[in-house]
């Protein structure tokens, strides 16, 4: 068991793409570290420089305390499961996840009760004779991860390893891999682009964009509290609605379109650097679960403030409605909160888009063509410069 220290690590291919540029990260014995971030981010590229399947151009990568800039990969004491099975199709399960036993020429026996362990774990000793062929998405991933817990190394590595599985599957699965990592104990570095799998499933997340790391901090810190424009708008689901808006004389209020929302001293007690940006532009978010419509529960005496849309679309997903609205402000999207950040647009730049969206009671009377109202809480609020897209915080 070991932990992963990565101090300024880049990496930049021939053609000078810089793929990753001075990541530092610290991944704790036995802690779930999860990388995310949309395409092209460089989240895999890192992942595979800690494998040792691709070069370091520049910082320092330790595993425990050696330096494994120039170790090869097999010599790194890691195991990693990648996002195809990669299993051996005229070989049981039992051969499949003793294979790499085998080849260091173990004894039979020792292999058998590796391999019988790493089955219990998983919930595979009923299907150990039994051919790749013959298994289900979800068995055959864990098979990959059998293969390589018997391996007992001091680090793991998973590179999108649930991607290929149908949606319901996914879910089983995500709690399933955490299941066993807490068991094992191992540090372990996980590569994903799917947010909701990142919030779910790691001690903390790290969040990259273009190469360079934005946030790290354990899930609920991430999306109650985004450093920028792009975590904000990357994390969570739906993503939280962010309007151009100006805050006015002493910052006690918002303009967001042509509604101006009140904004209490209270909240300037908790974030004084409000006040600064008094009669300056602002982007104003608003997460979909904190717009509050008639018959929720909003405390009597409250410093709440109306917000007011006309309804678009309202998508009733059973235990919750998704409330689709537009007002007369404007909406605004993070450069690369999407798969467009492959590009390599600039973190504080700034797009119009379209509706907002509210996350509210499934019992809510809410139709489409009318005009609802909605009610902020000032303190669930969140601000950000409209020039660097840095949240303005305490």
């Amino acid at each position: 068991m070991a932990p992963i220290t990565i101090d300024k690590v880049t990496k930049v291919y021939p053609n000078g793409f810089e793929a990753v540029h001075e990541l530092e990260l610290e991944v704790a014995d036995g802690e779930f570290m999860v990388l995310v971030g949309p395409s092209g981010c460089g989240k895999t590229t890192a992942l595979r420089m800690v494998a040792g399947l691709e070069d370091i151009s520049g910082g320092t990568l330790r595993i425990g305390e050696r330096v494994v800039n120039d170790v090869s990969s097999k010599d790194r004491d890691i195991a990693m499961v990648f996002q195809n099975y990669a299993l051996y199709p005229h070989m049981t399960v039992a051969e499949n996840i003793g294979f790499a036993l085998k080849l260091r020429k173990l004894p039979k026996a020792e292999i058998k009760k590796k391999v019988e362990d790493a089955a219990s774990i998983l919930g595979l000793t009923e299907w150990l004779d039994r051919k790749p062929g013959q298994l289900s998405g979800g068995q055959r991933q864990r098979v990959a991860m059998g293969r390589a817990i018997v391996r007992e190394p001091s680090v793991f590595l998973m590179d999108e390893p649930l991607s290929n599985l149908d949606a319901k599957l996914r879910v089983q699965m995500r709690a399933e891999v955490a299941r066993i990592q807490r068991r094992l104990g191992v540090a372990t570095l996980y590569v994903t682009h799917d947010q909701v799998e990142a919030m779910t499933m790691g001690d903390r997340v790290a969040v990259m964009r273009a190469g360079v790391l934005q946030q790290c901090d354990n899930p609920q810190v991430l999306y109650d509290h985004p450093s920028n424009l792009f975590v904000a708008g990357f994390m969570g689901s739906p993503a939280m609605n962010l309007f151009e808006a100006s805050l006015g004389e002493s910052a006690s209020s918002a303009l967001v379109g042509s509604q101006r929302v009140a904004l209490p001293e209270s909240l300037h007690t908790t974030r004084p650097a409000l006040r600064s940006y008094a009669n300056r532009p602002v982007i104003l978010g608003i997460r979909p679960e904190d717009l509050l419509v008639e018959g929720d529960s909003i405390p009597t005496g409250s410093d709440y403030s109306p917000l007011e849309g006309d309804i678009e679309l309202v998508e009733a997903l059973g235990s919750e409605l998704l409330v689709h609205f537009t007002t007369d402000a404007h909406r605004v999207e993070a450069e690369g909160a999407r798969e467009a950040d492959a590009e390599g647009l600039n973190a504080g730049s700034l797009t119009q888009g379209g509706e907002g969206v509210a996350r509210v009671e499934p019992r809510a009377q809410l139709l489409a063509g009318r005009r609802v109202r909605f009610m902020l809480n000032p303190a669930r609020l969140h601000f950000f410069d409209a020039t660097n897209g840095k949240a303005i915080t305490s």
